[in-house]
């Protein structure tokens, strides 16, 4: 009997446990889902073919698009991630696989205070940068993808070296059994066994600084017309654009509130496709190495 009221309140207890996990998954997801409701609802009215093929150039009220600023984030997020990935990873591999002492040690906690830097730092130390070169007026895309990079670099050191720490040791010892050079260890052995991992810390990273705006609002400026080149004059970003569509409104504010919550909703299908794009390729190269 006693055994019976024991078990009674084991199956009680793990009700109740599971009851309020699933509660506590309900009340996290609800913002998740109203944001994304929200985001739909408010910018499926200029989700269309204009928005992705016209610029704002001599718009003053209703039309107009979001090309200059899409074409703005991805080059500077392509840059950023030019800058930061080698950086990123080669600091990684090091910390792993080289590094010993005070160096490392030093270098651990400068990719721990990086990793809390404020984006405004961030942009406010590219603006210095460039300004000491350029003078104090510079704004051009490649500042912007600099700022980002201060912000994207530790958190690819980081994603980068908790995956090189999960390769087994085993396989480096066996490499050098071999006679295989330590450098040809880790580009041949541990790199591929880690891959899957860090191109999907690569893709968070990417995902982090996309929708910064503090930085570049300082760096890269904004502009309502076409730039291509990110190392001339003043280059949009969607980020940008929506800051400056909502708290800039003309005449007719419903136009510009409209714009704003469309490019909030690309800004979320993008982060949404990195994301997407991250679980597959971390699925393709598990199933390679599986082989």
């Amino acid at each position: 009997m006693r055994f019976l009221t024991l078990a009674k309140r084991r199956h009680l207890k793990n009700r109740l446990a599971t009851v309020a996990i699933f509660a506590a998954f309900g009340v996290a997801i609800l913002p998740l889902i109203s944001l994304l409701f929200t985001a739909v609802s408010q910018g499926a009215a200029r989700f269309d073919l204009d928005f992705f093929t016209l610029s704002m150039r001599n718009v003053v009220g209703a039309g107009g698009g979001a090309l200059h600023a899409i074409i703005g984030t991805v080059e500077i997020t392509l840059l950023a991630t030019l800058i930061s990935v080698p950086i990123g990873l080669l600091t990684a591999i090091y910390l792993v696989e080289y590094g010993r002492g005070r160096l490392a040690s030093a270098v651990t906690v400068f990719v721990d205070v990086m990793t809390g830097i404020p984006s405004i730092v961030a942009g406010l130390f590219a603006f210095a940068l460039f300004a000491i070169a350029f003078g104090p007026g510079v704004r051009m895309g490649f500042a912007g993808a600099v700022a980002l990079s201060l912000l994207m670099t530790p958190v690819v050191i980081r994603s980068a070296e908790e995956m090189l720490k999960l390769v087994p040791n085993e396989l480096r010892e066996a490499s050098y059994a071999l006679g295989v050079p330590k450098w040809l260890t880790v580009m041949k052995v541990v790199l591929p066994s880690s891959s899957a991992g860090i191109i999907t810390g690569i893709m968070i990273a990417i995902s982090r600084v996309i929708g910064e705006t503090a930085p570049l609002l300082i760096v890269a400026g904004f502009t309502q017309s076409m730039n291509y080149n990110p190392f001339y004059e003043r280059m949009m970003t969607l980020p940008v654009f929506v800051y400056s569509s909502y708290s800039s409104q003309g005449a007719d504010a419903q136009a510009y509130i409209d714009r704003a919550w469309a490019g909030a909703l690309v800004l979320i299908v993008l982060v949404l496709a990195l994301n997407l794009g991250a679980r597959a390729l971390s699925a393709y190269f598990n199933r390679k190495l599986s082989r």
